[in-house]
């Protein structure tokens, strides 16, 4: 791939040349830490949309979580953390280990933290999500190590996982009127997830053709991902993963793909930019002293949000930012509606997620989706987040420790998406 991307001024090679050499390593680093490494996750709700069909009982599908004992004490303290440790002496850590009810944390606050805290929750409960977000207080919420849960090819494949794709391209999803994808995997086609090569945004405007190229650049970057990290042999019982070329070639060849492929992996580079904008957005938010990535170690919180905030000067660096102040700039009413309309649709397809059949797929389909609806969510909260008071928490925009993970890791995905591009690239010139 090479050129420039459509609705933006940014070409690929600069992109590429910025996320090897700023991003990458930086942003592999801070998903080690702490902090960043568990996700708290509700594996177990139902699919709301058709009958369960049954989970995937390949091994490579299952999620190990957490023991309660390995999770750092800060952050099972909860929601009363959510912005620093000031709400976190000794006593207040014995009464959280505890306690199973928010009451029960509720009770070891200040009359003051007690009010921000209610503040906080009020706003939480009537703020627009992007996303359908797990309730962390069910029982059937569990922490997750990603690092130890990695995102790889599982064998989860076949009418269940069409299915899913199937109902956010063609229910959930405005789309360009030529594209009818993905193909029923029952019928038989080497093209595999799309084959039509025909192409108009005829009738589509902006904010529609962005809609469909995130929902796009996610599925390219999901779909690399397990292209990349593919099970190539399993020998007495030490299974051996690494690159699948002939996996990538059938999913993004040109010719495999009757011309989609290619232009799939241009979505990805467009998402990329929109999280990469959202990043450089929300860093004030970031940059306040009322804000710690607290776990309860000192040291490795000052490491970690030091990390953060040079990361968020890399994305400040980078000068072919995506504008989305060109999108819902029509007259108010009619932008209103459309702002609406996409924020449900994107909503329903995070809730698509507690469809997939494999666990292991769920897991990182719901964090990626998820950090992809916090990343709208910064970029249509522009003014909220000019606005941050320095030494107190905002009423006005706020997020929660999972929309932070969320959007550290899901951006994280897409830079080693593009980073495992750069390798496909070396390995099939090396088939040639």
């Amino acid at each position: 791939l090479t050129g420039v991307l459509d609705d933006c001024l940014c070409d690929i090679e600069s992109i590429d040349d910025f996320n090897t050499f700023k991003i990458f390593p930086k942003i592999q680093k801070l998903q080690e830490r702490d902090y960043f490494r568990y996700y708290k996750v509700n594996l177990k709700r139902p699919c709301p949309f058709w009958a369960d069909d049954g989970h995937c009982s390949i091994k490579d599908c299952h999620v190990e979580p957490c023991p309660e004992s390995k999770i750092p004490v800060g952050i099972k303290a909860g929601s009363s953390n959510k912005y620093s440790k000031a709400a976190n002496n000794s006593k207040e850590l014995e009464d959280c280990e505890q306690a199973n009810k928010l009451g029960a944390v509720n009770s070891t606050l200040s009359n003051q933290s007690k009010e921000a805290f209610i503040d906080w929750a009020r706003y939480d409960d009537s703020q627009d999500h992007f996303c359908e977000l797990d309730d962390e207080r069910s029982p059937d919420a569990q922490y997750v190590d990603l690092l130890l849960n990695p995102e790889r090819y599982t064998g989860y494949k076949g009418p269940s996982a069409w299915r899913v794709w199937n109902s956010i391209y063609e229910e959930n999803c405005f789309k360009p009127r030529s594209v009818y994808r993905p193909l029923n995997p029952l019928a038989p086609s080497r093209g595999g997830l799309g084959s039509v090569c025909l192409f108009s945004w005829t009738g589509l405007c902006l904010e529609k053709r962005v809609f469909y190229k995130l929902i796009s650049g996610l599925h390219a970057s999901i779909n690399l991902h397990l292209c990349a990290n593919y099970l190539l042999e399993e020998t007495w019982g030490k299974p051996r993963w690494g690159p699948n070329v002939k996996e990538f070639t059938r999913r993004f060849d040109p010719i495999e793909t009757k011309g989609e492929g290619p232009r799939r992996l241009k979505n990805l580079y467009f998402l990329y930019l929109i999280e990469l904008r959202a990043l450089s957005k929300v860093a004030p938010y970031f940059e306040r002293s009322v804000v710690d990535l607290y776990t309860g170690n000192g040291h490795e919180d000052a490491e970690s949000k030091a990390l953060l905030l040079d990361i968020f000067r890399d994305t400040k660096s980078f000068h072919m930012h995506f504008d989305e102040k060109s999108m819902f700039a029509g007259d108010k009413k009619g932008a209103k509606s459309l702002k609406e309309e996409f924020r449900l649709h994107f909503k329903n397809i995070s809730r698509i997620m507690d469809c997939v059949g494999c666990d292991k797929c769920r897991l990182w389909g719901k964090l990626q989706t998820q950090g992809l609806g916090t990343a709208l969510k910064i970029l249509f909260s522009e003014k909220e987040i000019q606005s941050l008071p320095e030494n107190s928490p905002s009423k006005g925009f706020q997020l929660t420790r999972q929309e932070i993970v969320a959007l550290v890791n899901a951006f994280g995905r897409l830079s080693t998406s593009i980073r495992e591009l750069q390798n496909f690239k070396v390995l099939l010139q090396q088939t040639r």
